[in-house]
């Protein structure tokens, strides 16, 4: 029966961590932390960039967890289990299938992959942190409420530049008419 409660609990874990991960993708990532985040929208350079830092926060998080939870506190170490589950998960699809962190190159044609790929490719389709949709890693939304999500965003920006355009024209005729 332990073994069961055990599995359960990497299980929850890995789906929660989903949710953790979009959170702090959004607020954290896109927020205060974007100085480390920065390196992640921007053209890579080399193996490594200083995005990388947070799988090492969360690494060393799930390392703590594990070895407080093989010194007594039982389901700390499967939680830490399930963190770590869910960032080889992470590694896979995020690093290696749609960043092409990997030696070799695959791009998925169709099904949940492809929604993922297409999903994470429409994230930094925008430039800079503001903006940006979809901050899930394992889960994504439907790709078409993705694009009509950055058309409307992006029709409201064109928009907002146009009346501020306008705003300063005005404001030497009203000086004229004086």
């Amino acid at each position: 029966m332990l073994a069961l409660y055990n599995t359960l609990i990497v299980l929850l874990t890995i789906a929660a961590m989903e949710l953790v991960a979009a959170l702090a993708h959004k607020y954290v990532m896109h927020g205060w932390g974007w100085g480390w985040h920065e390196s992640h929208h921007e053209p890579r350079t080399s193996w490594f960039e200083v995005n990388d830092l947070y799988a090492v926060v969360f690494a060393v998080l799930a390392i703590v967890l594990i070895a407080l939870g093989t010194w007594g506190m039982w389901p700390l170490q499967w939680i830490g289990a399930g963190m770590t589950a869910y960032g080889a998960l992470y590694f896979m699809v995020h690093d290696g299938l749609v960043h092409q962190r990997w030696p070799f190159r695959y791009i998925p044609r169709r099904g949940y992959l492809k929604r993922l790929y297409l999903a994470h490719r429409l994230h930094h389709a925008v430039r800079g942190k503001e903006e940006c949709v979809s901050f899930g890693f394992l889960y994504a939304p439907p790709i078409e409420k993705l694009q009509a999500t950055l058309r409307q965003r992006k029709a409201r920006s064109v928009a907002n530049a146009g009346a501020a355009r306008a705003r300063p024209d005005a404001a030497p005729a009203s000086q004229n008419e004086k």
